[in-house]
């Protein structure tokens, strides 16, 4: 075979496998570890150890898959799991921290599809945690991702006041893309891009880290999301649906 007919015939990368590779390239860089973790969760480590109370309603059947024939467990409904798991294992090993872990990876949500909304998706994780970490850390952290990622534009980011059970306080993050490097449809534009904040001590507390000598901040964003406002693309659904006409652009 040529090398003409070898690059017709080789494949193309998904559009979330390359934001993967890209991401753990650009928080390695950063000081930060790529860690995976199940896609079958316990409730304890999905729910509980997070911090989500009983009577929340992100555990209610509407947008959650539980699985009949393993009670108390579910598909995981956010990457937000494998931190804890994480912890708890560093803390069995005897590593205190400082900790930096980034989490991508499927998740699942009971909830109609349209152009924006999937049943599965992929979400990125962030988590450090030392003795000094602030809101700042958290901001520098994000912009510097962001920026890499939208091709070295600058990048205005803005913290909006939110909840969230296993942070505190918790923040709405905005991003603008400022410059005429800044793609156009994106330029200018606050777009709201994920959810974080500062752990909740509850959370160390139970993967065993000690709350009153650490604390860490932790954010998560969908992928597909990011995907879309990179490339440009208009329909979430494409994302997982194995047309080749929408793989072999990329």
């Amino acid at each position: 075979m040529s090398k003409t007919e070898a690059s017709e015939t080789r494949g193309h990368m998904h559009p979330i496998s390359s934001l993967i590779r890209e991401a753990n390239k650009i928080f390695f860089d950063m000081g930060f570890t790529l860690v995976e973790g199940p896609l079958l969760e316990s409730e304890w480590y999905n729910f509980d150890a997070l911090n989500v109370p009983k009577d929340h309603s992100a555990r209610d059947m509407q947008d959650t898959f539980f699985i009949k024939d393993e009670p108390g467990y579910v598909l995981r409904t956010h990457t937000s799991p494998v931190q804890v798991r994480y912890m708890e294992a560093q803390i069995k090993k005897g590593i205190n921290p400082p900790y930096r872990l980034i989490v991508p990876g499927k998740v699942f949500r009971n909830e109609a599809t349209d152009m924006t909304h999937e049943t599965e998706f992929f979400q990125i994780e962030g988590l450090a945690v030392g003795e000094d970490i602030t809101l700042a850390h958290l901001k520098g952290t994000l912009a510097q991702f962001l920026k890499k990622v939208f091709g070295n534009s600058s990048v205005e980011i803005r913290f909006r006041p939110s909840f969230f059970p296993f942070t505190e306080p918790s923040v709405e993050v905005d991003m603008r893309l400022v410059g005429e490097s800044a793609p156009e449809k994106l330029r200018d534009k606050w777009i709201e891009m994920m959810g974080a904040g500062m752990v909740h001590p509850n959370v160390l507390k139970n993967a065993g880290v000690d709350s009153s000598k650490y604390r860490g901040f932790a954010f998560g964003m969908g992928l597909d999301r990011l995907a879309l406002l990179r490339w440009g693309i208009d329909d979430i659904r494409l994302m997982h649906s194995a047309d080749l006409r929408f793989i072999n652009q990329f």
